[in-house]
């Protein structure tokens, strides 16, 4: 089989397509055929050597969706045959991957390979944001930057599904159109550190309850400056630019500032399936759409990681082996 395989850790041109063997799977992992995997920011950071644990040779990527081929010992609640997806499982950027079993998820028969890889990892940690970071409830107002990227899109219209409002930050007017169609009431167009005033104005100087950035340092100061009193800057994204130090006595206002972590939202295999299960049913339903800026072949997957890495990209990007 046929796997994007890192052998020196550096820019795009790293990800070389090779022939590799995988071994049958051990006790409590599945093998499984991989029809599509998504494309997520983490992903350039295994390329670049940033991943603790992760030496090379490495073949990236956790998420994707596929058939199990065979299962291993002790392996119970999936069989060869079963479509499955997955949000986590080292080696995604493959034709194959062993995977560990407890990871897959039943993927319903009338949603695609390409719907599964594309909900995992951002619909997650989307899902982890608005209800364990700050439980969105109905007229909450929130910020939410880089709203036409993956996490964005999906977040925007989960904060809509709870009843709360948002204002979105995009960086160009190229962007704006995909957030408005999300769901977004208004949509802001500059840096993360440019739209201050701006949202005051739509809030009448108060500010908003919550704020999600995942873009780092260049938005960090105003961010935090436009929660409103008890509110959340929920702070996310694995390779986020480093943020300044802050002296937490400097706060004027009492609020929270979290960092969450996609695995804390799912730590158990019975929160997976549920939360999972409920992006599935959001999907199916039609209260959630999924938009997938681009798929690539996966001899094509450095061209993926430069389309990511420049930020013009919108929406999920996919890998199809």
């Amino acid at each position: 089989m046929k796997a994007i395989v890192v052998r020196t850790f550096g820019g795009p041109e790293a990800l070389e397509l090779e022939e590799a063997e995988l071994p049958s799977p051990a006790a409590g992992e599945a093998l499984v055929a991989v029809s599509a995997a998504g494309v997520n920011f983490m992903d350039t950071g295994t390329r670049r050597g940033l991943t603790p644990g992760k030496s090379a040779p490495v073949v990236p990527g956790v998420e994707g969706a596929g058939t199990v081929l065979a299962v291993g010992p002790g392996v119970v609640d999936i069989r060869p045959g079963d479509r499955v997806a997955w949000y986590f499982a080292w080696g995604s950027y493959a034709e194959q991957l062993i995977a560990p079993a407890d990871q897959l998820v039943p993927l319903p028969d009338d949603l695609s390979f390409e719907d599964g890889a594309g909900i995992m990892m951002q619909g997650l940690t989307a899902s982890n944001l608005v209800f364990e970071s700050h439980a969105v409830k109905p007229g909450d107002v929130a910020l939410v930057h880089a709203a036409s990227g993956g996490v964005g899109l999906l977040l925007t219209q989960m904060i809509k599904l709870l009843g709360g409002e948002v204002i979105a930050r995009v960086s160009s007017e190229a962007k704006v159109a995909l957030a408005r169609e999300a769901g977004a009431a208004h949509v802001l167009v500059g840096r993360g550190d440019e739209i201050g005033d701006r949202v005051l104005a739509i809030t009448g100087g108060r500010g908003v309850d919550v704020v999600y950035d995942g873009t780092g340092a260049e938005s960090f100061r105003t961010s935090l400056d436009l929660v409103d009193y008890h509110g959340t800057l929920a702070l996310f994204g694995p390779l986020m630019e480093p943020l300044p130090p802050i002296d937490p006595f400097s706060i004027p206002k009492s609020i929270k500032i979290t960092y969450p972590v996609v695995m804390h939202h799912v730590r158990t295999r019975a929160a997976l399936l549920a939360r999972s299960r409920q992006l599935f049913d959001w999907l199916r339903s039609g209260e959630l759409r999924l938009h997938i800026g681009q798929s690539y072949p996966l001899a094509a997957a450095a061209d993926a990681h430069r389309d990511i890495e420049s930020r013009r990209s919108t929406g999920k990007l996919l890998l199809t082996p």
